[in-house]
């Protein structure tokens, strides 16, 4: 992926943006795009060319304008989604989950391959043995059912369920004709009716136990005979078979049976009395009753009223639950063993795999703790089901370890609720850069050539987090196989990228960009600047007109700071930022000689300064006037705009000074233009248009003058076009 070229019109606010990225000098581009130039345009409309499901780029708000979205890799046409070799990362994105990702590099193709050969063959025969084992249990979700019941730890598998129950599974076990759902439905309403009747429930079993233990045909002990063993015999005796073959029944009470019609004549009439019985009836038809009443519970009545005693059974749910799964696998007690034996006969193999897949690879081990390390936020995070995901590709479960001041704390924190409420937006997007390692780690391992665009990726962290960031970037930035776009407002994290990754600068080449929108939505990417100091960039220039003027602040700050806010040259250099009694006679040469005082080194640029008499303020709406007069002006040069905030805000003093009568200037000691503009509102007859210009000029302009206060981009941030449009304003007044 050498070169990156993007052709886009009215698209989600661009106008249009047409740039080439040639990536043959460097793996990275950085821009700056000020708020509301088309950062986050930019981000959304590459996005469309991901493999995500994301809408055709329009202009939202003018729907009929036409958009163009063209992008050529190496020259090509590429089209959506034609590979996956696009990944934009905006933390933004808080739902983002790639940990479906982990699994594609914590194994060798070859072991994988291995594995999943052995788990196909265990699938296959899986799959089939579920067919037969839903035809019986009429379940809606087998392999889950029997995996909710029987699990013991959350990452149970099917095949691990049926290796502890296959010693319970007996081919002369009971045996259930009802559908499974009807009894252990999925809302629970079952469980729920049952635990609310759960007195007249304990009634009906102690009525049932009661008559067993009075019968004389039945018996209640250890190993009771009761109604449903009675009733196996007689299913295991209906087809006539064991009376044919010359055999009989002695029964208690001296009762001979010789043939399985009187069996199932003996055993019925046994069977209602109990049934029959008027106390147990009563209380069944009180709990039937009951069922009736709630319509979600019409086909477990259906079931208990063809089968009353499923009540004994039910007395305890979890365990009915059990055996009624018992008794579904030992109807197909066959196919069971044979899957089983499959089954251990793979294991040992499974086992070494597994083993060999810990030693082969432990990248997500480096991962984890790279962020552990890196990363300030208060937990830690660990990979638990590891031998599931190396091999079986399952999602990876992620444990959070919350820990202050070192101490672990007395509850267990679920992931849900430390995120939703515990940590700090800053800390959430920490845990989505882990997801991003992931994600970006398994396409290192696959060698997939992609083109990676960073959208605010540092916003909200602290100081220490966003270097972790840069630190991570500048890993990335060092391998060839990925090609990056850096996109960010944040001006101090554009400097610091830009020299960590150290991004270099050619006459013909930059790699580091700053975003420029004019009036019709059309944005160009010019060359960055302000990388370095800033200050030391200017007084190499200050024969400039314009860079002498943006300079008296910062020359004023120097004596501040070395000679106190009541010196001679402090007052001089405030009379050309604020007028005062004295402002229209300083001259250039009167600055000039501040400046030779102070910067001794410099000598040989002052003298190419050609001022002499003329008087500073002069200069200052000169050059304003200059600037507004040149039609290729530069948007990001910064000393533009502090020349014309100087000048706006000298000219509206002007203004507000002339309109106040009685007005002692000099008795203003601090925040003069606030205070002029407030006793300028004071003013009888005062016109509302122009204390709307002047409210714009004590907005827009201190931050752009008082250079000790400033960070660069606020000068940045604002369009040189909104200056020259309050300047014309203000010279209007």
């Amino acid at each position: 992926m050498n070169t990156v070229a993007i052709n886009f019109e009215n698209c989600y606010g661009i106008g249009k943006l047409s740039h080439d990225f040639d990536f043959n000098k460097t793996n990275t581009f950085l821009i700056y795009a000020p708020n509301g130039t088309m950062k986050t345009s930019l981000a959304k409309t590459l996005r469309y060319f991901t493999n995500e499901k994301v809408a055709t780029p329009c202009d939202q708000i003018y729907t009929d304008r036409v958009s163009k979205y063209e992008m050529k890799i190496n020259g090509v046409g590429y089209k959506k989604g034609e590979e996956d070799n696009i990944l934009i990362i905006d933390p933004e994105v808080t739902n983002y989950d790639a940990s479906n990702k982990i699994s594609s590099f914590l194994a060798s193709k070859e072991l994988k391959e291995r594995f999943d050969k052995i788990y196909e063959e265990l699938d296959k025969q899986k799959a089939e043995f579920i067919k037969k084992l839903k035809l019986v249990s009429k379940s809606n979700d087998c392999e889950s059912e029997i995996i909710s019941t029987f699990k013991t730890t959350s990452n149970e598998t099917f095949f691990d369920v049926l290796d502890r129950v296959m010693p319970s599974l007996k081919s002369d076990l009971p045996k259930y004709s009802f559908r499974y759902n009807d009894i252990f439905d999925s809302k629970g309403n079952v469980q729920k009716f049952l635990a609310k009747h759960q007195d007249d429930l304990n009634t009906y079993v102690e009525h049932y136990e009661s008559l067993i233990s009075k019968s004389s045909f039945f018996k209640k002990s250890d190993n009771s005979f009761g109604t449903y063993q009675a009733g196996q015999i007689l299913k295991s005796t209906e087809d006539g078979s064991f009376f044919e073959a010359g055999h009989s029944l002695d029964l208690e009470g001296d009762i001979k049976v010789a043939s399985a019609k009187d069996l199932k004549s003996l055993l019925e009439t046994e069977i209602a009395k109990i049934v029959d019985n008027q106390d147990l009836k009563k209380v069944f038809d009180k709990v039937d009753k009951a069922i009736g009443s709630n319509s979600e519970l019409r086909v477990f009545q259906k079931a208990i009223e063809q089968d009353n005693l499923l009540l004994v059974e039910l007395k305890d749910y979890e365990e009915f639950k059990k055996k009624a799964w018992i008794g579904y696998l030992s109807e197909i007690l066959a196919d069971a063993k044979a899957l089983h034996d499959f089954y251990v006969s793979q294991k040992e193999d499974l086992s070494v795999l597994l083993d060999m897949a810990k030693e082969e690879q432990e990248i997500w081990k480096i991962l984890v703790e790279q962020f552990n390390s890196r990363f300030h936020v208060p937990f830690r995070v660990e990979l638990a089901n590891q031998q599931d995901v190396i091999l079986k590709q399952d999602l990876a479960i992620l444990n959070f370890q919350y820990s202050d001041r070192k101490e672990q704390p007395s509850v267990k924190q679920e992931k849900e609720n430390l995120f939703n409420n515990v940590l700090s937006r800053g800390e959430k997007r920490a845990f989505y850069i882990l997801q991003i390692l992931f994600e970006i780690e398994s396409r290192k391992l696959a060698e997939n050539p992609t083109l990676i665009i960073f959208d605010d990726i540092a916003d909200s962290f602290d100081y220490k987090n966003k270097y972790a960031i840069v630190e991570y970037i500048r890993d990335l930035h060092e391998l060839e196989n990925f090609k990056i776009i850096i996109l960010t407002h944040n001006f101090d994290f554009y400097r610091t990228i830009a020299k960590r990754l150290n991004l270099h600068r050619e006459r013909d080449f930059c790699a580091f960009l700053m975003a420029v929108r004019d009036d019709n939505g059309i944005v160009t990417l010019s060359n960055g600047a302000y990388i370095n100091d800033l200050f030391n960039h200017f007084l190499d220039r200050i024969a400039e007109q314009q860079v002498f003027v943006s300079l008296i602040p910062f020359l004023r700050n120097i004596i501040e700071y070395t000679e106190g806010d009541d010196s001679d040259e402090y007052q001089r250099l405030t009379m050309c930022l604020h007028r005062k009694t004295g402002s229209d006679e300083i001259s250039i040469d009167d600055i000039l000689h501040i400046w030779r005082e102070r910067f001794k080194k410099h000598q040989n640029k002052f003298d190419e300064f050609e001022g002499g008499d003329k008087k500073i303020i002069q200069l200052i709406y000169d050059t304003a006037d200059a600037i507004i007069a040149d039609r290729t002006i530069n948007e990001i040069a910064i000393e533009n705009k502090i020349v014309l905030s100087i000048a706006i805000r000298l000219k509206a003093e002007d203004f507000m000074i002339a309109q106040i009568p009685g007005l002692n200037i000099d008795e203003i000691k601090s925040n003069q233009t606030q205070e002029l503009f407030k006793r300028y509102k004071l003013v009888p007859g005062k016109d509302d248009v122009k204390i709307k210009i002047i409210d714009k000029v004590a907005i827009m302009t201190p931050e752009n003058i008082h250079l000790n206060s400033f960070m660069y981009e606020p000068l940045i941030d604002i369009s040189v076009h909104h200056l020259v449009n309050l300047y014309s304003e203000v010279s209007s007044l």
